[in-house]
């Protein structure tokens, strides 16, 4: 059986995501920083879809771990998806320094860290794929989450880069762009319906573009064009909005 490794495999995308390539018959690597919480999910998945679920400790922001973490699992997976991320309070970041650190760390910093590792094992074997789960708000900044946009425009840039570089080694790398996404992270917004996805439409979006080797995929696509007429408003106009 292929593998999957979901890194913060504790967030309502990935364990949608993880179900939906066990349902495959993918064996799932769940990685995060709470092991003994994705124990259930483990036990479900090895149940439910008769595959073997492992359960692995992992912290995003411990970078000098990333590299033996990596190597101490059992099985290279043959895909491996990023799926962790903190949203963050905007205003707050803007007063402390420590919420816009945690922004840039759980959104950009943490991920280059670990996918360094991957690539660099995806490169050296010649196969495998990484999935990034990045953010349309990376697409151009906004005074509303500037800070958490900035994080996701570096990691949606580094993926890719990394795209570009692993190409010629036979290594897929597939940045995904959701859109809103009713989570627990979003709970306390009001989201628009029509443009807001469930993490089942997510998880099911990701596993048909990692089957045909998309580059971008946004989930729901009116997003495309939305963020496409965003970047398009000339800077002496977009300066004066209020988004």
């Amino acid at each position: 059986m292929p593998t999957v490794l979901l890194l913060g495999a504790g967030s309502d995308m990935a364990v949608a995501i993880a179900r939906r390539f066990a349902a495959a018959q993918y064996n799932v690597q769940l990685a995060g920083r709470q092991p003994a919480a994705l124990q259930p999910l483990q036990q479900d998945l090895q149940v439910r879809y008769g595959i073997t679920a492992t359960v692995h400790a992992f912290d995003a922001t411990a970078y000098d771990t990333h590299a033996a973490f990596y190597a101490a699992l059992s099985v290279q997976p043959d895909i491996t998806v990023c799926a962790f991320g903190y949203l963050g309070d905007q205003e707050q970041a803007q007063e402390n320094w420590a919420e816009t650190a945690r922004i840039l760390d759980a959104n950009f910093t943490g991920a280059v860290s670990i996918l360094n590792v991957v690539a660099n094992a995806y490169e050296a074997g010649k196969a495998g794929t990484i999935v990034g789960i990045s953010s349309v708000a990376g697409e151009r900044g906004r005074q509303s989450n500037y800070i958490y946009g900035s994080a996701k425009a570096g990691f949606t840039a580094y993926l890719s880069g990394l795209r570009n570089r692993l190409f010629r080694s036979g290594v897929h790398v597939m940045s995904v762009l959701p859109g809103f996404v009713n989570t627990a992270m979003t709970q306390h917004l009001t989201l628009p319906p029509l443009l807001t996805a469930q993490p089942e439409l997510v998880a099911n979006a990701v596993f048909k573009a990692v089957q045909r080797k998309k580059n971008v995929l946004f989930v729901k696509w009116p997003w495309k064009y939305i963020m496409l007429i965003i970047k398009l408003i000339p800077e002496f106009i977009f300066k004066k909005l209020r988004l």
